[in-house]
């Protein structure tokens, strides 16, 4: 049989063709083909990952580190002049601190009504909510507007000299 020219029509072989029918093995899988297979198996444990990691955070809770601590110092005088107030952490917690004049007062900074974080408004001079304008009375937390169901719950406080000193409950 004559070696095909370059314009025959007849069909050749492919050399796979020819390989696998002479009984050699196939040649290995090319580099590329185990990239691939790692890059979609790392994929499927990454997502799997993903999925399961905030399930067991979920179930398995955070460790916590006391009960939020010993007692706090807020700040002075100084930082907190009187008609005005300032949010500071307790522990884990937000307090708002305001001096009256009524006196220095702490509540929780958490609204009673969806959670928000409270702030002291100079203008009005209440303790206001900007998530949905509610008002408390500063000297002694009570709901003076809006759709807070709850005054605000009260922090202790002493003066030690000119430091304003949050005291926990129990504590």
């Amino acid at each position: 049989m004559e070696p095909p020219t370059i314009g025959s029509m007849e069909p050749q072989p492919a050399p796979d063709a020819a390989a696998r029918s002479s009984g050699r093995e196939a040649p290995p899988s090319p580099p590329r083909r185990r990239f691939l297979r790692f890059l979609v198996g790392f994929s499927a444990a990454s997502t799997l990952g993903m999925i399961i990691a905030p399930i067991v955070g979920f179930l398995i809770p955070p460790r916590t580190q006391g009960s939020g601590g010993g007692r706090v110092v807020a700040g002075t005088l100084e930082d907190i002049p009187a008609n005005t107030g300032k949010v500071v952490a307790m522990g884990s917690a937000p307090v708002i601190v305001v001096n009256t004049e009524a006196g220095v007062k702490a509540y929780s900074a958490v609204c009673t009504h969806l959670g928000c974080i409270v702030g002291f408004d100079t203008t009005v001079r209440h303790i206001v909510c900007p998530c949905h304008d509610g008002h408390f009375n500063p000297a002694s937390g009570a709901v003076l507007s809006g759709p807070p169901p709850a005054p605000l719950p009260p922090i202790a406080v002493a003066l030690e000299d000119d430091e304003i000193v949050l005291v926990p409950s129990g504590g």
